[in-house]
């Protein structure tokens, strides 16, 4: 019930909502028992079975407290209809019609505010876990799969909307709706209610033991369910790998399998809860059996009861039936819905390692350098950065080379805090970036990546990405990048939709769109990550071109395979196994007839 507990004070700005609904249900359970009661003289008026009552009774004490109601009842209708049985019968009739439209009036009003209760809680769900899923790190999505949390965000949250939040409604009305049926049941009869209650606890019990299984067998079924999601996004991401070396026939191998487990799990889940209303309805039918014994005995051998208040009291009986089903099939609900709020709460209540000091400086410039002081850094027990030092002056342009695997990326990706350094500190103008404002940092670095992201949007969009911008500054940014010439071609220009990350442009057309966004920024300092290395030749000359168009007054770190891209470059730091090996100018480096040289005389440079 923790996870339920936790959904629920997720509706406290919502609060007033449940207070009017319960105040609504209130008035639906008392309406509800009252019609049922109104049966009892409609009874005595068709069947004429008892005396006439024209004297009020006096209501003794507890235990005749039922045959004293209904002579009370007998009296009102008797005094209104003065011995005329036409009266009396309109009397009845008109009291049951107001008492049901008066029943259904609150019961719709209950739900209409429940509703305000419910959707809230489900769109705070939304809004939190996305926040989180955003400022979580990126080191917490390498060790989960993109489609579990996908998952999570939308199947999750819908089974938490059908399972928890169907339920609310349910577990404020129907309890109250028993609680007042009972009460009227205890007017009719003391004895025979005695009698139920008995057996009520006894039905609970055994419908219980059924719901214990069900968060076990609904768990594996979320997870199947991920595991779903993520293989179809795998599929499509890489539908052109799959395709070109003819591994297709594993991929629908691999998804049967998970597919077939999903349904064997599905089925499982679902047969339990299809158990939950035959089983519930068979237990009450078999206590609505035993008062039928036990009432019949009352009214023909005891003669303690009167047919009429018998047959009302069997209509109240059955129609605590109704609510009790729906309480046993809530319970099977918050077994399956609590394995779901599992899943979610598990990412909301995720403690990011990233963390930012309780009052951050604030910076907002760049003024002299970037110092890695004995930097270490590493994934699990691989070490990938080891002891680095060095100094990266202002305006100066940096590059890294190496072999694939050197640390280049992860050094990269430090300086913006992507990832904590493990040991060792990253300073900027003296300043240790864990020390500083995280969105400040950030915003004084630029990052343009060796796959350029775009998202579904237009152009427009995905070079601004935040707030609306004057178009003037997106043009000048496109003209800077080089992209101002392609995009004035496309049929809406800067309206024009790329399409799903980017698909309806060319390589370089969406490394030229990165860089614009970067250009629009304007940070002082930027960070390139290999960005021409995936690009043909003549697309890498025009996105060379912007790039030292980007790089001008800025200071730059530049990760390149291409090693005609850095010649220029004010350092070279040549990387290996997590650490810089050499170190210098290009002319320099080369002299030296180290790594550099070799991996040189690889790419066949002149």
């Amino acid at each position: 019930m923790k996870s339920f507990k936790k959904v629920f004070w997720l509706g406290k700005p919502y609060k007033r909502f449940i207070f009017l609904n319960i105040f609504f249900n209130i008035l639906y359970a008392i309406f509800s028992a009252l019609s049922f009661l109104s049966l009892m003289p409609m009874l005595e008026v068709l069947f004429g079975d008892s005396e006439k009552t024209y004297e009020k009774p006096n209501f003794e004490n507890f235990l005749s407290f039922g045959k004293d109601f209904e002579a009370w009842l007998n009296f009102l209708v008797n005094s209104f209809a003065n011995n005329d049985p036409n009266k009396a019968l309109i009397l009845v009739i008109i009291t049951i019609v107001v008492l049901f439209f008066l029943k259904n009036l609150f019961n719709y009003l209950a739900m209409f505010f429940i509703t305000f209760f419910r959707n809230g809680i489900l769109k705070d769900l939304r809004e939190k876990l996305y926040k989180k899923i955003i400022s979580l790190p990126i080191s917490y999505y390498q060790t989960k799969k993109k489609g579990d949390v996908v998952s999570r965000f939308t199947n999750d949250v819908t089974e938490i909307q059908l399972s928890f939040l169907s339920i609310f409604e349910i577990i404020i009305r129907e309890p109250l709706t028993i609680f007042f049926t009972v009460i009227a049941m205890f007017l009719i009869s003391f004895k025979l209610t005695v009698f139920v209650l008995i057996f009520i606890p006894i039905s609970g019990f055994i419908i219980s033991i059924i719901g214990k299984s069900l968060k076990s067998t609904s768990n594996v079924v979320q997870k199947e369910q991920g595991e779903i999601l993520s293989i179809s996004e795998e599929t499509l991401n890489g539908l052109k790998i799959i395709k070109g070396f003819v591994a297709e026939s594993f991929f629908i191998n691999k998804f049967l399998k998970t597919n077939n487990k999903f349904y064997y799990y599905s089925n499982k889940l679902i047969n339990k809860q299809n158990l939950a209303s035959p089983l519930s309805e068979f237990l009450g039918i078999s206590v609505i059996g035993v008062l039928l014994w036990y009432g019949g005995k009352l009214v023909l051998v005891d003669m303690q009861l009167n047919p009429a208040a018998f047959l009302t009291y069997m209509g109240l009986a059955y129609g605590v039936l109704t609510p009790a089903k729906s309480i046993s099939k809530a319970s099977y609900s918050i077994k399956k819905g609590n394995a779901a709020a599992e899943r979610v709460f598990e990412i909301l209540e995720s403690e990011s390692d990233i963390k930012e000091m309780k009052n951050p400086i604030e910076k907002k410039s760049f003024d002299q350098e970037i110092t890695f002081r004995n930097v270490s850094f590493s994934y699990g027990k691989k070490m990938v950065l080891d002891n680095l030092s060095f100094k990266i002056q202002k305006g100066k342009t940096i590059a890294l080379v190496g072999q694939s695997g050197s640390g280049k990326t992860t050094l990269a990706n430090l300086i913006p805090r992507f990832f904590d350094v493990h040991s060792g500190e990253i300073c900027i103008d003296d300043i240790n970036i864990k020390h500083i404002k995280k969105s400040d940092l950030r915003s004084l670095i630029g990052f343009v990546p060796q796959e350029s992201l775009l998202f579904n949007d237009t152009v427009k969009s995905n070079i601004i990405l935040t707030e609306e911008i004057p178009k003037n500054k997106i043009i000048e940014a496109s003209k800077i990048s080089n992209s101002i010439e392609f995009v004035e071609k496309l049929e809406n220009k800067f309206e024009t939709n790329v399409g799903s990350f980017g698909g309806n442009l060319s390589g370089g057309q969406k490394q030229r769109i990165s860089i614009a966004r970067a250009v629009l920024n304007n940070p002082p300092i930027m960070i390139l990550d290999e960005a021409t290395s995936s690009l043909d030749s003549e697309s890498e000359k025009l996105v060379q071109h912007a790039l030292e168009n980007l790089m001008k007054n800025r200071t730059s770190l530049i990760i390149a395979h291409r090693l005609s891209t850095i010649q220029n470059a004010d350092m070279i730091l040549v990387m290996n196994k997590g650490k810089i090996v050499e170190s210098g100018k290009h002319s320099e480096l080369l002299e030296q007839k180290g790594v550099y040289s070799k991996l040189i005389k690889y790419q066949s440079f002149n």
